[in-house]
């Protein structure tokens, strides 16, 4: 890490990668990490994002805070591109402002789908709905701001207990309807690269250990679809309950969907990173609910 930094700030730390974000860096202990929620920094407010981030000379700011509902980001177009491209736009120029590198947490969704092979990072993103149109305008306004800044894109994350605002993940709705003894039905033709939030923030950790810039693909390595994802976390957890395997038009969404957003992390592993397979992944985080214990570290 570079000299002189006097702390690592996470924005959105209340959040389910936030939170990990925040345990990663206390882990190693290079610096004071300070998360700041929703309460303590309005993104969409410029004076409100100086006013939080510049007291505390940061070296490093990850920001994580994103208006991440995919399918309310239709609804309310003006509010997601407020949140990810014009809040991440004011927290990259406090960055800019207080000497600090910028870290920018993005998506998988902002391609289209219609590559039949992973995505790598130079590959032409093309958005389907607001919510990647927004994220992409947040990684162009990012870089503007901070040419420096590190843009990570991950992709179907779990952990912990869940999201903010959405109280679940994938996998814990799955494991509870079928507890529940409720009938599963999951999409069969959407192909993405489940990523747990601990291997996530880790990677980011090491990412900035390395002092890399640009855009960088975090996720776990390998992909599949939703179904087989469930298909895996009901094997791990001793569950032996019927899936039906279904298209995704038997869920009709407000936002369209990327049918293949699998990232590629070859360039990722260039820099010396490299992510567990995403069933070993998975593996330790049912590990861990079944113990009842913490689904973090």
């Amino acid at each position: 890490m570079e000299a002189g930094i006097t702390r690592i700030v996470v924005v959105g730390a209340s959040g389910q990668l936030g939170r990990e974000v925040m345990r990663a860096f206390q882990a190693v202990g290079w610096y004071p990490v300070v998360g700041l929620s929703h309460g303590e920094i309005e993104c969409t407010d410029p004076a409100s994002v100086l006013e939080a981030i510049m007291p505390l000379r940061p070296g490093v700011v990850v920001n994580c805070a994103a208006f991440v509902r995919v399918d309310a980001c239709e609804d309310d177009p003006q509010r997601a591109f407020q949140v990810n491209a014009l809040g991440a736009l004011y927290v990259a120029r406090a960055c800019r402002k207080a000497g600090a590198r910028c870290v920018y947490i993005s998506t998988d969704y902002v391609f289209d789908g219609a590559k039949p092979d992973p995505y790598a990072e130079d590959d032409l993103p093309n958005p389907l709905n607001v919510y990647g149109a927004s994220k992409l305008a947040g990684e162009l306004l990012v870089r503007q701001a901070c040419p420096d800044a590190l843009v990570v894109r991950v992709a179907s994350l779990y952990g912990g207990q869940g999201a903010r605002g959405k109280g679940t993940n994938f996998v814990l709705t799955v494991l509870d309807r079928a507890r529940r003894g409720e009938p599963l039905r999951v999409v069969d033709d959407i192909r993405m690269s489940p990523t747990y939030t601990v291997d996530a923030a880790r990677a980011i950790v090491e990412l900035l250990r390395r002092g890399v810039a640009g855009v960088f693909h975090v996720v776990n390595e390998g992909s599949c679809t939703w179904y087989e994802f469930a298909q895996k976390a009901l094997e791990l957890a001793g569950l032996e309950v019927h899936v039906e395997s279904v298209p995704h038009t038997a869920y009709p969404t407000k936002a369209r969907r990327p049918a293949n957003s699998a990232l590629s992390t070859e360039k990722l592993r260039r820099t010396g990173v490299c992510l567990r397979p995403w069933q070993d992944a998975l593996a330790e985080y049912v590990a861990r609910l079944a113990a009842g214990g913490d689904t973090g570290r």
